[in-house]
């Protein structure tokens, strides 16, 4: 049995300061923010008069949110759509330390503060992360929804507006690449009253950032193409306060066959509860038995828990085959901006909204110009240049730890290395492939081949006692 119930509010370490609009006076140079901006314009792109450079962000995510603040500071008509102000998307909602720094995020908005992590095996063993954290360093644990709401609010206040609408289809022009024609926009508003049925509209505008998530219209109506994706299904518990307290700063994953055979089972803390959730690319059908398993590894610590909400969600494997045409550039999810292993995504959808918006506003000379696809095609091209490697290591790793149960036994012994759980939480932290001591690496690689021979070893054991 599941019920809805709201979630009450969790002050954490501070309260954030009210936001004021941001006044954004077009025709003056300090209405620009305090961003080092190159900018790129081309001499042939086209002067606008009487209006600055239209943009639609279709979706109101973490991507989308930051990328509709950054427009509207930077000088574009910004409009921002988005079907569900409300919307819980099932996330585990983990985000590094460096966002929180990056991204100015308010310490009120995160539930927990994480500084230890439990690693457990599919035997149960257990291995505790964190010992390498520094005194200020930190797991931020959220809830989307109070994510999203504040990017978008952020962004409303910076100058953006705001439509709760969804995005149906576009009319792309015959000169989709140049200074063409607009694009239009057809999509139906909502009132926010429940219920309603919502009025179509249009809307013209010169550039299309699509933030609308692993279902993407934006990205189906320029022809994208599909990519693989994970289902992950989480639950979120409300458990007695005395379990509680044992998440009050430790999150738990488990590897397994029985929680996924390609992924992870997690239990994640929140405000005043747990979010309990798994995921699989290979299994989507068994999901729901993954779940079951997930819940039974963790029993003894959520007993007399209560589910109150049910979430399922798609997860992108890897980046789309086309993430942009034209004027039109996808960003987030939409794009595919997923890592592999760690299943993580919130970041990158705000850095990837951030880093798009950033190459309009370059390119468009803080929205005088108009902008063509070279000016977006910037922003892929610094986006890989910066992410790539990350995508790389972490793919790698999935292939190698998540492909059986004794290389996840592996896996867990070698993250009792200290050398590695420096090496992780950094990279972690600040996004950044940590480069390592080469003495140490030799070290790892040694003990990793080790663990995974040990591994193997054991699990033929184990074969012999079951037969």
């Amino acid at each position: 049995m599941t019920s809805s119930i709201a979630f009450k509010p969790f002050i954490g370490l501070r309260q954030s300061a009210p936001m004021k609009p941001y006044t954004n006076n077009q025709t003056s140079h300090n209405s620009k923010p305090n961003t080092k901006f190159t900018i790129r314009a081309s001499k042939t792109s086209l002067k606008l008069t009487n209006r600055n450079l239209r943009v639609a962000v279709i979706g109101g995510g973490p991507s989308g949110g930051s990328a509709a603040e950054t427009l509207a500071k930077g000088g574009i008509e910004t409009y921002l759509i988005e079907r569900k102000l409300d919307n819980c998307k099932p996330c585990g909602g983990a985000i590094p330390l460096c966002m929180v720094g990056e991204f100015n995020l308010p310490l009120d908005i995160i539930d927990r503060k994480v500084t230890e992590m439990k690693m457990i095996s599919p035997s149960n063993i257990a291995v505790l992360l964190g010992k390498t954290l520094k005194p200020h360093e930190y797991v931020g644990m959220l809830r989307r929804e109070v994510l999203d709401s504040f990017l978008r609010e952020r962004a409303q206040v910076s100058g953006a507006t705001v439509i709760n609408g969804l995005f149906l289809t576009m009319d792309i022009p015959k000169n989709a690449w140049g200074n063409g024609d607009p694009y239009v926009l057809h999509y139906t508003e909502y009132d926010g009253k429940k219920g309603g049925t919502g009025v179509k509209k249009t809307l013209e505008v010169d550039a299309i950032i699509g933030a609308d998530g692993a279902n993407s219209r934006v990205a189906k109506a320029i022809d994208a193409g599909d990519y693989d994706y994970s289902i992950a299904f989480q639950e979120r518990i409300k458990i007695p306060d005395d379990k509680m307290k044992y998440y009050e700063n430790l999150a738990e994953m488990y590897v397994g066959d029985d929680v996924s055979p390609d992924f992870y089972g997690w239990v994640f803390p929140k405000c005043d509860h747990v979010a309990v959730g798994t995921g699989t690319l290979t299994h989507k059908g068994d999901i729901k038995k993954y779940q079951i398993a997930i819940r039974n590894r963790a029993k003894n610590k959520i007993l007399g828990g209560k589910i109150v909400r049910v979430e399922a969600h798609p997860i992108p494997e890897h980046p789309r085959p086309r993430r942009l045409s034209g004027r039109v550039a996808l960003v987030g999810d939409a794009a595919g901006y997923v890592t592999k292993c760690s299943g993580e995504g919130i970041y990158f959808a705000a850095k990837s909204g951030r880093m798009c918006a950033e190459a309009i506003v370059e390119g468009s000379e803080w929205g005088k110009r108009m902008v063509d696809e070279s000016d977006l095609r910037n922003y892929l091209e610094k986006w890989d240049k910066t992410y790539w490697p990350t995508y790389k290591v972490l793919d790698v790793l999935q292939k190698v730890f998540y492909r059986s149960n004794p290389a996840r036994e592996a896996f867990v012994e070698m993250c009792a290395d200290e050398y590695v759980q420096k090496m992780t939480f950094d990279s972690y932290l600040y996004k950044k492939i940590v480069p390592g001591n080469p003495l140490d690496d030799l070290k790892l690689a040694v003990n990793t081949i080790g663990s995974l021979v040990r591994a193997h070893a054991l699990n033929k054991e184990m074969e012999k006692v079951s037969v």
